[in-house]
């Protein structure tokens, strides 16, 4: 039994933890978040996009829950296809559940931008995936990504090519100074004037 007790405390206490609290603002016990349920799909005939056969939640570090329903489709526009070569398709491996909750706030566009990015940084990170790799997606889709206009936070809307030599050099600059995701930020605001 106390076996038993120790295995579901350390579950509970990991980096990303899958609960089913359906506050909007509850503060996880842990530094990523977490995923509530699995999420499941169907591929349609057009081989490009997926439909979600059941709700897919995400509670953020600071307790903000992102939603994509239950018939939400999603095709990963969200994440600039040039970016595949360096990371892999939007719905391979660890990056899927961020993906696909980014491609719906990016259809949604009901909050600004920059936090749906940050949000796709923090499920990224509850995923599993490496903090080089996600810093070095999440600069080239700040820096390169469709973005929108918001009331709340006025911005141009723009998308710039990708140069792939400019991600490696930010996957270095990564590598080399383990930037916060505002250094980040700074740089890429930066490349754009």
């Amino acid at each position: 039994m106390r076996v038993v007790l120790v295995l579901i405390a350390a579950v509970l206490l990991s980096s990303c933890v899958f609960g089913g609290k359906k506050s909007e603002h509850v503060k996880p016990a842990n530094t990523w978040g977490y995923f509530s349920g699995p999420i499941d799909t169907r591929w349609e005939a057009d081989g490009r996009t997926m439909t979600l056969l059941n709700e897919l939640r995400y509670t953020d570090p600071k307790g903000v829950v992102w939603i994509a329903p239950a018939g939400s489709e999603v095709d990963g526009a969200s994440l600039p296809r040039v970016l595949w070569s360096f990371f892999g398709g939007p719905f391979e491996g660890r990056y899927r559940n961020a993906s696909v909750l980014h491609d719906v706030a990016y259809d949604q566009k009901s909050r600004p931008w920059q936090q749906v990015d940050r949000m796709f940084y923090d499920a990224m990170r509850c995923s599993g995936v490496g903090p080089v790799e996600a810093k070095t997606f999440y600069y080239a889709l700040y820096r390169h990504g469709h973005h929108w206009k918001f009331k709340k936070k006025p911005d141009e809307s723009r998308a710039t090519a990708v140069d792939p030599a400019e991600v490696n050099a930010i996957q270095e600059w990564i590598k080399q100074n383990d930037p916060s995701l505002d250094q980040i930020e700074s740089r890429a605001d930066a490349k754009r004037r």
